[in-house]
């Protein structure tokens, strides 16, 4: 029979432990609110914060139809996180620093207005605001730090950044369009992800995408006029978010694309916008300054 471990090693290991906890314990804590916290994206935030060594749950928000408002958050992971689900936002947002939104845009806008008046910071993924909107974002930045973006992917951000340096060396003789494909339950159309594409291909290119953007083809439409970039939007099944941009010249055909098989990546990459935000009081950031992409 194999002798027991020697008492001082494992006087030894708890030690480790107990130091390695309050290490964590002293760590800077990222105190976060969570919008839509019973939804989809809602509970892939919340398990990533959970899994955090530096942010911590504060603040769980959702709509009052909801049949999560009362219950804990992480219930759904079966833990207690000690944080109820609450419709009223001044009791989610009472211990927060940073909310991250991934709602829509009315809701958006209202968890906004607060967070103004509180000055909680912001991480916006929402997608489908207007012009109008966009500029009431703008006007919040003035007091309350944002990162704000289409898409917090990681990968889809360097793919952004490629797709600028494609654009400028493909400028001529390649004809450009844009497909995305998401879940069934998408209300939006073509996806925020693939129009914030066009705009970086487009600015590449020293065009305005409201001028050239191509939203629909149908019937006879006539050649296609080069200075164009076309999208079309596919929705169906669970898919999470497929992106790919064409490049179609004469005898050739670039495709750059990006496939999210999971909302966690999305997540991961809020987190890093929460770290981002740490210490700054007011500003509009988007990916590219999270990632140091500029």
């Amino acid at each position: 029979m194999a002798k027991a471990a020697p008492p001082t090693v494992t006087r030894a290991a708890v030690a480790g432990a107990q130091q390695h906890r309050a290490g964590q314990a002293g760590a800077q804590q990222h105190r976060v609110a969570v919008a839509g916290a019973s939804g989809r994206m809602g509970h892939m935030l919340i398990e990533a914060i959970r899994a955090s060594d530096d942010c911590r749950l504060v603040g769980a928000l959702d709509v009052e139809a909801s049949p999560a408002i009362g219950n804990d958050a992480a219930a759904f992971l079966g833990h207690a996180s000690g944080v109820a689900v609450s419709a009223d936002l001044r009791t989610g947002l009472a211990q927060a620093q940073v909310l991250i939104d991934f709602t829509r845009p009315e809701g958006t806008l209202a968890h906004l207005k607060v967070c103004r008046e509180l000055g909680v910071s912001a991480v916006i993924g929402t997608t489908g605001f207007s012009e109008a909107q966009k500029s009431e974002i703008a006007v919040a930045a003035r007091d309350i730090a944002i990162v704000m973006a289409p898409n917090m992917s990681v990968g889809v951000n360097v793919t952004l950044k490629l797709l600028e340096m494609a654009a400028k060396a493909l400028a001529t003789g390649y004809d450009i369009e844009i497909i995305e494909a998401h879940h069934r339950h998408k209300v939006d159309a073509p996806s925020g992800t693939a129009l914030k594409m066009g705009e970086v291909i487009a600015q590449a290119l020293g065009r305005d995408l409201r001028q050239c953007a191509v939203f629909s083809r149908e019937g006879v439409t006539g050649e296609r006029e080069p200075s164009t970039i076309g999208f079309a939007s596919i929705r169906g099944g669970d898919i999470v978010g497929d992106h790919t941009v064409l490049f179609a010249g004469t005898g050739e055909r670039i495709a750059i694309t990006h496939k999210a098989a999971s909302r966690a990546t999305y997540a991961q990459g809020s987190l890093r916008a929460v770290r981002f935000l740490a210490g700054r009081k007011s500003g509009l950031f988007d990916m590219f300054d999270v990632l140091g992409l500029k």
